[in-house]
């Protein structure tokens, strides 16, 4: 677990690295050991914008020889070998040095909010360059190599020792003192060379140090507040000359410690947060915000006190204002100022972000609002007109009429329809229009024709328009069977029987375009029209009648066709006319795109050992042959009924080289050869 922890370290450090605080990090300090004095600052500052997180602390007690100590600090148990994984990484990456690091001591010290997890680091570093140096000057694996390492685990252990001998009674040295005494002494690459000069005494005085930093508390190891700044005195009443100790007027936010000299050491690096008891305020400040001053603890060991180096912790104009504060209340050294200031042109940033991020979220519903509408328009426009055609009125373009040379025109009526309209309701008529016209409009999908439109009772579609197809004439024959099964399922409101419908059939070439600019339809021109409309009126009920072309269009395409004979049409003379009877190659169910199911659960089997199944509803036949019936006079051009061995062998199953339907029964019993297996079984 140990190692697996400190990988995660590893890792954690890189993805900090890739998550844009890389720069962040680089500038936290010069050396390694101002990178680790300096995170607690960068803890605090991430804590504006992550209001819920919880930062371990970090404290470093300097030695020499390129040692220190490292204390950690943390609410969570057992992630403390986190963090050579972390150091090791920043040492490496950000200082060009290794670092060796091993545990002194950990225990556990009780402060105010419980428990927290107090873990010793030995930290021992060595450049890049000094191991690269030895290592050339010297061979791998020698024996001097084994004894250096040898001594440094000797030494290590000494020091450990050393520490946990460390005396911590008030009466002796300070802890601080104590601690360095156990690292070893020289130069290390810990700190820079430079060296700073102090002067002999203060240059200041006391008022200009007071009015120059106005938030700032002297007190010694007994509270005792010895000396504050102008605006703390002013913020604050009281504080110098009530003698009350120091956590009478404040408690500590950050970090959560108890709030002593020995606790504040502790934490010496961490940023402190203290606000103002509500308690100690006068009537006129207790119904404002409590004032929290954030800053940096210096220990003065002259002087045996610590001063708080502080300024008021507020993150906008509002919070200013809430705590009846001005900006000149702020030094003008102060980066307080710039903070407020820029902190308050990024919530203004932040609330216009999420103004736009509400709009968008609302843009993006409004949007999907508007394709669900746009495509239950163009689903109805679509059922209006044709898809191409829609589409150039939508462009604002003016549809150009189109000439088809040939296509098939079915017409239907309702018999007896005015009779029915005579001895009805309205409401009846329009609901057995509704249901008739509905499985009309269904079996238009099934067999690809298009719905031209509906005038009354009378029902009119095209195949081979507007996208020109060869099998027009099949479609539509096809949909002419359905048309008439599905009325056998419509009721005649007044006899109660099912209603019989009319249905002619006519090919020939057509003009097709839209017409008009208000309710614009998409309207068929021609005689082709008028001949289609005469197959329909001359018709008989529960027939379809095809005109001579119909007929020719669908010759030897595997229908059922009968002569009717020569009649009188009128406007156009004698025509000798046709009726559709079937489709011999498909069934009810797929005529009218039912899923086909076996009523008992069989195929019927053939003989040659092969299972035949029902054929598809065709659309290209022009490899089957039409059998129909007709006069005698025409039997050297036309065969006899379907159900005729003769015809059977002579015509159809010549061409598809199998029984027709109704001979199948019987050839498998006449012609006798031995079933398959899985004819038997079933």
């Amino acid at each position: 677990m140990e190692a697996i922890l400190k990988l995660f370290g590893e890792y954690f450090f890189k993805f900090c690295k890739m998550s844009g605080y890389d720069r962040m990090l680089r500038t936290l300090g010069g050396n390694l050991t101002e990178f680790i004095e300096n995170l607690d600052a960068l803890h605090s500052y991430l804590a504006l914008s992550y209001q819920e997180m919880n930062a371990p602390s970090f404290r470093v007690e300097e030695g020499a020889d390129g040692a220190m100590l490292l204390h950690y600090y943390s609410d969570r148990h057992g992630l403390c070998h986190i963090v050579p994984g972390i150091i090791e990484a920043v040492a490496k990456d950000f200082f060009d040095t290794d670092v060796a690091m091993s545990i002194l001591d950990m225990n556990e010290e009780v402060e105010r909010t419980g428990k927290k997890e107090h873990v010793v680091f030995l930290v021992v570093q060595k450049a890049h360059r000094q191991i690269r140096g030895a290592k050339a000057s010297r061979p791998q694996g020698s024996e001097d190599s084994q004894a250096d390492q040898e001594a440094l685990q000797g030494t290590l252990l000494r020091m450990k020792e050393r520490y946990l001998n460390i005396p911590v009674c008030p009466g002796e040295k300070s802890h601080s003192t104590a601690v360095r005494a156990s690292v070893l002494f020289g130069k290390g690459p810990l700190r820079d060379t430079f060296q700073p000069v102090y002067p002999e005494r203060l240059w200041v005085e006391e008022e200009v140090f007071c009015d120059a930093f106005p938030f700032h508390i002297v007190f010694d190891e007994a509270l005792r507040v010895k000396q504050a700044g102008v605006n703390i005195q002013k913020y604050v009443p009281g504080i110098l000359t009530q003698k009350f100790a120091l956590d009478e007027y404040f408690s500590i936010i950050h970090p959560q410690v108890t709030f002593n000299i020995s606790s504040i050491c502790k934490f010496i690096n961490s940023q402190f947060v203290l606000k103002t008891r509500k308690e100690m305020m006068p009537k006129a400040r207790k119904s404002q915000p409590m004032l929290k001053l954030r800053g940096q603890m210096i220990w003065m060991e002259s002087l045996r006190c610590m001063i708080f180096m502080c300024s008021p912790k507020l993150r906008s104009l509002q919070e200013l204002e809430e705590s009846k504060m001005h900006l000149s209340d702020i030094a003008p050294h102060d980066t307080t100022r710039d903070l407020i200031l820029l902190n308050q042109q990024r919530l203004a940033e932040m609330e216009l972000s999420c103004q736009l991020e509400k709009k968008k979220e609302e843009l993006r519903v409004l949007s999907n609002h508007l394709a669900i509408e746009k495509k239950k328009t163009e689903t109805l426009l679509y059922a209006m007109l044709p898809e191409h055609v829609a589409n150039q009125l939508k462009e604002g373009r003016k549809v150009a009429a189109g000439e088809f040379e040939t296509c098939t025109i079915l017409f239907s009526d309702v018999v007896t329809f005015t009779n029915i309209c005579a001895a009805c309701e309205p409401i009846q008529i329009v609901n057995m229009l509704n249901s008739m016209y509905s499985k009309f409009d269904r079996l238009t999908s099934v067999h690809d024709v298009y719905k031209v439109e509906t005038i009354g009772d009378a029902y009119m579609v095209v195949g081979g328009v507007p996208v020109p197809v060869e099998s027009h004439a099949q479609r539509v024959a096809n949909f002419a069977l359905g048309m008439r099964i599905s009325a056998k399922e419509v009721m005649n409101p007044v006899t109660g029987e099912p209603i019989q419908i009319r249905v002619g059939i006519h090919t020939g070439p057509v003009l097709a375009g839209v017409v008009g600019d208000k309710m614009p339809r998409y309207c068929l021109f021609g005689d082709t029209v008028n001949t289609a409309s005469r197959m329909e009126s001359h018709g008989l009920p529960s027939k379809v009648h095809l005109s001579p072309t119909a007929h020719r269009a669908l010759k030897n395409k595997g229908f059922e066709i009968v002569r009717r004979g020569e009649i009188e049409v009128k406007g156009k003379g004698k025509m000798t006319t046709y009726f559709l009877i079937q489709n011999l190659n498909a069934t009810e169910d797929e005529i009218m795109g039912r899923p086909s199911a076996p009523a008992d659960g069989k195929e019927v089997c053939t003989p040659g050992n092969q299972v035949r199944k029902s054929p598809a509803v065709p659309r290209n036949t022009d490899h089957q042959q039409q059998v129909y019936k007709g006069d005698p006079a025409d039997a050297s051009n036309e065969v006899t009924l379907a159900g005729s061995p003769v015809a059977g062998r002579n015509s159809t199953d010549a061409v598809n080289n199998q029984p027709s339907p109704d001979e199948t029964k019987t050839s498998v019993v006449a012609s006798g050869p031995v079933l398959s297996a899985f004819c038997v079984v079933l």
